[in-house]
């Protein structure tokens, strides 16, 4: 969440950036969020003022008691007393305005990045860069939601019958190619510096919270009521709370954490053509790269972080475009997000199969995550993270740009990870 002290020194400049991302209620929440500190503050020192005069008290109590003026000091016991009482009441509404201080932060986004375009939609996304050339003799090309089934390699009607849509079997060769991807995912991200991690596929509410994913505002969350626990939408989650609370040395930064975790996301609301097959799932498999850096150098870190998913989709061979997402796409903890989307032969459309992000220090500040600076000082750590990659879209575009009469070819980089070159 931003903090309180930037929207109240830079209240009319925060409005406008939130404007920007098409914030309805820019205006309105940073006001509210000023005037409920004032509040705050006010209380804050009226609890301590009374404080210190229930302090000087007790020491004048103490006193008289040493000097035998016990009735003296009987008598300054009922102001202690009453002090006490108001301190009580004071210490209530202060609890009551930081709550609703944190309730009104919780609902506003992060600042986007300067960089980032004006634009209502994801049409207005702005494309940097396009690698790899489309396929032009597909014509005929099936989706994959066809391939799959000429080949045997994934089963929604099993995955139907045994939970529900959106949660498909992998068979065979579709089960390798799926294997295949998570070890060629995870190798690389380990060649580039990445600590892999295997964390819990369940959160409790402060980790929701702590990476915004909570308040969860559009339901997509899946939630495990009778434990208060969360099923997962990323790894993200889990790998970035690891860190939740504490106070890092700036020679340990950046930390470059990796994680291969099922995703789950109840995708409420979606329908259509454009969610068939595997274009949208409630149960996924997706490598998450999360890196914890400086200020300085986060937007450094975020530049490599998108080199490394290019590298990814340039070995997979697949033709591939980068979008700077516009203020209206932009996701609500985001300050600047690249979507890495490839093409899909079959559909004649592009898929987005990576997210990469700066979140500055909108997570951080909700999971009170810091580091002493070179000056011994607390700073508030920037987070990021990137899908490296999602499997669902990718499997479906190596499938759809890949195939040919009577077969489907295997990308040269992952011919060592399934062990056969053609299904």
């Amino acid at each position: 969440m931003l903090q309180i002290n930037y929207l109240k020194e830079n209240a009319e400049e925060a409005i406008q950036h939130l404007v920007r991302r098409n914030f309805a209620k820019a205006e309105e929440l940073v006001k509210v969020a000023i005037s409920i500190d004032e509040k705050r503050r006010e209380t804050q020192v009226e609890s301590d003022k009374i404080k210190a005069e229930a302090n000087s008290l007790a020491k004048e109590i103490g006193q008289l008691m040493k000097q035998g003026k016990k009735e003296q000091a009987e008598k300054i016991k009922t102001q202690t007393t009453e002090l006490k009482q108001k301190d009580k009441t004071l210490s209530a509404e202060l609890a009551e305005f930081e709550n609703e201080l944190q309730e009104i932060l919780y609902q506003i986004p992060n600042i986007p990045h300067p960089s980032v375009p004006v634009g209502k939609s994801d049409e207005d996304n702005e494309e940097i860069e396009r690698l790899g050339g489309i396929p032009t003799l597909h014509e005929k090309a099936k989706p994959h939601w066809e391939l799959i089934e000429d080949y045997d390699l994934i089963d929604f009607k099993i995955g139907n019958k045994v939970t529900g849509a959106g949660f498909p079997f992998y068979k065979g060769k579709g089960a390798r190619l799926q294997r295949a991807l998570i070890n060629f995912f995870l190798d690389e991200a380990q060649a580039a510096g990445y600590t892999e991690i295997q964390p819990p596929l369940l959160i409790n509410q402060d980790s929701g919270i702590g990476t915004g994913q909570l308040p969860d505002k559009e339901g997509q969350m899946y939630h495990v009521q009778n434990e208060d626990f969360y099923l997962i939408p990323t790894a993200e989650v889990p790998i970035t709370n690891m860190l939740r609370g504490e106070i890092l040395n700036e020679k340990e930064l950046p930390l470059k954490l990796t994680g291969y975790t099922p995703c789950f996301r109840r995708e409420a609301g979606t329908w259509g053509a454009q969610v068939r097959g595997l274009n949208r799932l409630h149960q996924f498999d997706k490598v998450e790269l999360v890196q914890i850096q400086t200020p300085e150098k986060s937007y450094e870190t975020l530049d490599e972080m998108c080199t490394h998913v290019k590298g990814l989709l340039t070995k997979l061979e697949l033709p591939f475009r980068i979008l700077r997402l516009c203020g209206g796409d932009l996701g609500f903890t985001s300050a600047l997000t690249f979507d890495f989307e490839v093409y899909s032969a079959g559909q004649k459309r592009w898929l987005e199969v990576s997210s990469v992000s700066n979140f500055e220090t909108f997570q951080a500040n909700r999971m009170k995550l810091r580091y002493r600076d070179a000056n011994n000082k607390k700073q508030l750590v920037h987070t990021l993270n990137g899908s490296a990659l999602a499997l669902p879209r990718i499997v479906a575009s190596i499938l759809e740009n890949n195939q040919q009469e009577n077969k489907i070819k295997i990308p040269k980089i992952l011919i060592p990870y399934t062990n056969f070159e053609e299904i």
